[in-house]
């Protein structure tokens, strides 16, 4: 496996990937199996990153598909976190990756 950390210069904590078509499918399972459901019961929330690069959030909040190359992390309460791959590689960047 291949996952990395993500988050601010302060604190790179997250669990990542940085998603391409071809990333593996363990990596992209982990990811999947950490994103939970945001309720008393937090549970996984099924289907909610897939293969093909779309990424629902929970609670029927709506989706986002990924580009190659932007990262998707997830924090300690099972929230996706997406960061493009511009806003990541910019000059004077926020965004730390290790990947």
């Amino acid at each position: 496996m291949s996952l990395g950390t993500l988050g601010t210069n302060a604190n790179n904590s997250l669990t990542s990937i940085v998603w391409n078509p071809m990333s593996p499918v363990a990596d992209v399972a982990a990811i999947q199996a950490a994103i939970m459901t945001q309720n008393a019961f937090q549970k996984i929330a099924p289907g909610a990153f897939s293969q093909s690069g779309r990424l629902a959030f929970p609670g029927r909040r709506g989706f986002i598909l990924l580009q190659p190359g932007d990262y998707v992390g997830v924090d300690s309460h099972g929230w996706p976190v997406l960061v493009s791959n511009q806003a990541i590689a910019a000059a004077g960047s926020s965004w730390t990756h290790n990947p």
